[in-house]
């Protein structure tokens, strides 16, 4: 095996995890632009996590006329002083708190719902914590750095009753709707093969110099559970490269194509029996995710799923399922294409399979939060999701065929391999099983 590989499963076997409210009533001052709405039918949110994804989630958000935005969280702050500004550039206000600890942020806000966007690493410790106040909340993908976490995050959402929403938005763009209603009311016959394409992975940049962290940024809290490293500049976007962060575009991705792949066949909350295949790893450097990946998941339907890189399967980006009577194909860019293109005019009978729908995913959220209806990507879905990679990185790092329980979520024929269910902690951070 590669160093990388060897690296992380020492990491991985070394160590042990210590493993609805009605909303807010707030005063009408408080409601800027938006105070046509009543206070007593706001819905109070705040974000922790103001990257990207975060500030994307909060901008769509502040859109919504239900929702009030008090507070911000972001260990980076640069971050805040942007998410407060377009917080409070939204209501004319200056009224927008922040924060630099979670912790502090839901101890003291009096919220009915937050967006999480953070690191992999941190989405499980987080995200128990705001269940655990009984908040709903808004996920990134993918859901979890590890099966075990993912788990015991899904048990949180359960167990507090909270909406959980998962940002795997493609759910609620009509081209993917349409291909996975086709595919499970058997426009192209019984399913017999699927092929995944993710993105291509990042090319490795060695090891850069030791730095000392920017000033804006808290570098032990971005840490947190991860182990203690000094800096070399790898911070925003760029921790997808690195393991004890993220598992590359593989993990960053399977939340999106993956996740259309198990709607169309209807295997949201079941997964594979077996995985097997292979990766290419980075020979050193700090980027040690796998630059070529490719596996192959076998279900108890027969059903195979293969997941890989762009440029190793024909169509590139997307899910292609393959059946008796021809294939069909979705991707992004309004992308829809079948072996037919008969197949895709054809309608869906009242008495066939109509699968949820959404057109709005930030809408589908807010509307769950008043209905309690389980949202349109719960966390047990996107669990399922994310355990096809997660499972397929672990067939990678061993070079072993892994066969799976998918019920009882135990890896059934090597023994070692189990331990890459879980991630190390750094103390003194904890995974909480509820």
């Amino acid at each position: 095996m590669k160093d990388s590989r060897r690296k992380f499963i020492k990491k991985a076997a070394g160590a042990t995890l210590a493993m609805v409210a009605a909303p807010y009533i707030i005063p009408g001052s408080a409601l800027g632009k938006n105070g046509a709405v009543a206070p007593s039918n706001r819905i109070v949110m705040g974000s922790i996590g103001l990257g990207g994804m975060g500030t994307g989630n909060s901008r769509n958000f502040l859109r919504k006329k239900e929702v009030q935005y008090v507070a911000v969280c972001d260990v980076d702050t640069k971050h805040l002083d942007r998410a407060k500004s377009m917080v409070d550039g939204t209501y004319k206000n200056n009224d927008c708190r922040t924060y630099k600890d979670y912790r502090e942020f839901l101890e003291k806000e009096k919220l009915d719902a937050v967006t999480i966007a953070l690191p992999d690493h941190w989405h499980a410790i987080i995200s128990i914590a705001a269940a655990n106040k009984g908040l709903d909340i808004y996920g990134e993908k993918p859901l979890a750095r590890s099966i075990v976490e993912g788990r015991a995050m899904v048990n949180a959402v359960e167990k507090n009753k909270v909406i959980w929403q998962t940002g795997s938005w493609q759910r609620s763009r009509p081209n993917f709707h349409r291909a996975a209603e086709l595919v499970i009311n058997g426009r192209i016959g019984k399913i017999k093969h699927v092929e995944v394409g993710l993105p291509n992975g990042r090319r490795p940049i060695g090891t850069p110099p030791v730095m000392d962290p920017p000033k804006s940024v808290d570098w032990d809290m971005w840490l947190g559970p991860a182990p203690t490293v000094p800096y070399r500049g790898v911070l925003h976007f760029d921790w997808r490269w690195i393991m004890d962060y993220s598992g590359g575009q593989l993990t960053d991705w399977a939340g999106h194509h993956v996740d259309i792949a198990h709607w169309g066949l209807g295997y949201d909350r079941t997964g594979p029996v077996a995985i097997e295949g292979e990766g290419i790893y980075p020979r050193e450097g700090i980027y040690d995710v796998p630059v070529e990946y490719d596996f192959t998941c076998e279900y108890k339907t027969g059903v195979t799923i293969r997941v890989a890189n762009a440029r190793k399967l024909p169509n590139g980006m997307g899910t292609t399922w393959y059946g008796e009577k021809g294939w069909i194909y979705v991707s992004r860019g309004n992308t829809l294409r079948a072996s037919d293109p008969k197949i895709l005019e054809e309608e869906i009978g009242e008495n066939e399979t109509h699968l949820y729908k959404s057109e709005d995913h930030h809408q589908n959220f807010l509307d769950c939060i008043r209905s309690r209806k389980e949202t349109i990507t719960p966390a047990e879905v996107a669990l399922r999701s994310i355990s096809v990679a997660l499972l397929g990185e672990i067939a990678m790092l061993t070079g072993k065929r892994i066969e799976w329980d998918p019920d009882n979520e135990k890896i059934l024929n090597y023994s070692y391999a189990t331990r890459l269910l879980r991630r190390p902690y750094r103390a003194p951070w904890k995974l909480e099983m509820n």
